[in-house]
């Protein structure tokens, strides 16, 4: 086997100083008619972090499931330590060392994250469950990891970075030789980022072969020893560290030069308001915030994670109990529901599109029209009227799928989000609220979903935008409310719309407002 893998675009013909731990070869995945790999091929070495990156849709997921057992391939070979192998299943591969962290949480919800780290690889004592091992052993793991939680917390209390936190320690757990990585920061803030990447290091340390995959290119640049491009399901280029840019990357990607990532800011329109909201508290984690959103305006919000930003939005569309003032177009309204949302002229895009979003087991067409089913049922579901509406969404939204009648679990993450996106904008809202809208999306897609947000608000529709990537705040968004501790900490406009501004009032550091922090 030839210690380099020849592929187009200046492939580098160096040579890893060890034998791959493990290799495709020539491998072909199709799902029926439709080929969706060809020819990938790709080792991964002891030691070595491996960057697998493309726009969603290039085939990195099939890849990492052919690898870890999930998916069979087509054609082709899996060779771990030199020899030709088979994984039936994924036990079967985790047996030989090799896991997958999945970028969707793979985490049973209603049990405790002791269980959810040790489920199917329990620890016994004679013929019973050794708990005190397992929960030592978790806290050791999350220790190692700097995540302060109880073992014995249910799976579906925890935050979504916290569960990003549980899936590394499981893996972690199973002492793995090859460990593959699907977007593992997607969910995580800077310092947890920080933790994550000092683990890898120890374990390329103890060499351990990592396959890691993120659209964030300068993470990529960061810890990758070699970085192979994938677009369209075949490999473009294979380099090694310091051979390509972000640029570079970026434009491997998508076969074409990115710039201008963000539509171009318009003046401040002063129009007027459509949402005001007052003295709004949620639980006990937000308290008294007030904020108002213009016709028209891309309003950002800002702040470190858990500083309230998703509960707030949360109990303005009704899923959380809350109080205070809320008017829209000068009219008190009382939202209780999801329903009296919508029907008030709110939507919101959830942060986890997967767990709140979208039914992944139905089709494009069951999952576009389920927030607007009104429109298409006149005593029985008028099918033809759907299949209009995803005929135009598709054309709308560019959603790229193999067939329309796909499961929206087997599309890539892009295009679910396009799906979602294209299901909300169906009941016709006057306020549109987007919680992380670009999380484990592409820099291709990313500019697209960029250009969506700016001709909603172009249309008229006035955007409330929550995102933890600094640079998505301030490329897109008019105005910033940047949150703290569940309070309002300040507000920025114009040139205060910066990173230093943004990030000294999300810590604390400084006070700036106009009147409704």
């Amino acid at each position: 086997m030839n210690p380099a893998i020849a592929t187009p675009e200046g492939q580098s013909q160096a040579t890893s100083p060890a034998a791959p731990t493990l290799a495709l070869l020539n491998v072909q995945r199709s799902f029926g008619p439709i080929q969706i790999l060809h020819d990938i091929s790709i080792e991964l070495h002891p030691g070595e972090v491996h960057a697998l990156i493309g726009e969603n849709g290039a085939g990195k997921s099939t890849t990492m499931k052919i690898m870890s057992g999930y998916l069979a391939a087509s054609a082709g070979e899996i060779v771990l330590d030199g020899a030709p192998v088979t994984f039936s299943r994924s036990r079967e591969a985790e047996a030989m060392g090799v896991t997958l962290i999945h970028q969707e949480f793979n985490l049973a919800q209603l049990l405790s994250v002791e269980q959810n780290i040790f489920l199917g690889h329990e620890l016994r004592k004679g013929w019973l469950l050794d708990h005190g091992s397992m929960r030592a052993k978790t806290r050791e793991l999350l220790e190692r990891l700097e995540t302060p939680i109880d073992p014995r917390a249910k799976t579906a209390d925890i935050s979504v970075p916290e569960k990003q936190m549980v899936e590394i320690a499981k893996a972690l757990s199973r002492k793995a030789r090859v460990l593959i990585m699907d977007e593992p920061t997607a969910a995580l803030t800077t310092r947890e980022t920080e933790v994550l990447f000092k683990q890898i290091e120890r374990l390329k340390a103890e060499g351990t072969a990592i396959l890691y995959t993120s659209h964030k290119l300068d993470e990529v640049a960061r810890i990758a020893d070699r970085v192979t491009v994938m677009r369209d399901g075949h490999i473009v280029r294979t380099a090694l560290r310091g051979e390509m840019d972000e640029d570079q990357m970026a434009e491997a990607m998508v076969g074409r030069e990115l710039s201008d990532m963000f539509p171009a800011k318009r003046p401040a329109s002063g129009a007027e308001t459509v949402l005001d909201v007052a003295n709004f508290s949620v639980g006990s984690i937000v308290k008294n915030v007030s904020f108002a959103l213009e016709r028209g305006e891309i309003l950002g919000f800002a702040g470190l994670v858990g500083s309230g930003r998703t509960e707030l939005m949360e109990g303005l569309f009704g899923v959380r109990s809350a109080s205070g003032s809320v008017a829209i177009n000068g009219a008190p309204v009382k939202i209780h529901s999801a329903e009296d949302a919508v029907n008030a002229g709110l939507v919101y895009l959830p942060e986890d599109r997967k767990e709140n979003g979208l039914i992944l087991t139905q089709d494009m067409r069951r999952n576009l029209t389920l927030l607007a089913l009104k429109k298409f049922t006149n005593v029985l579901i008028d099918g033809a009227a759907e299949e209009a509406a995803l005929d135009k969404a598709i054309v709308d939204f560019d959603i790229r799928a193999p067939s329309r009648d796909v499961l929206v679990g087997n599309m890539s993450g892009g295009n679910q989000q396009k799906v979602l996106l294209a299901k909300i904008m169906l009941a016709e809202p006057q306020i549109v609220i987007i919680d992380e809208p670009t999380r484990g999306i592409d820099v291709g897609t990313k500019q697209q979903f960029y250009t969506f947000i700016h001709q909603l608000a172009e249309a008229g529709h006035s955007v409330i935008v929550i995102s933890s990537e600094m640079t998505e705040v301030i490329g897109l968004c008019d105005r910033v409310c940047v949150m703290r501790r569940g309070e309002i900490a300040g507000e920025v406009t114009g040139a205060d719309v910066n990173e230093d501004t943004i990030v000294r009032l999300a810590m604390g550091l400084d006070k700036k407002g106009n009147g409704h922090g």
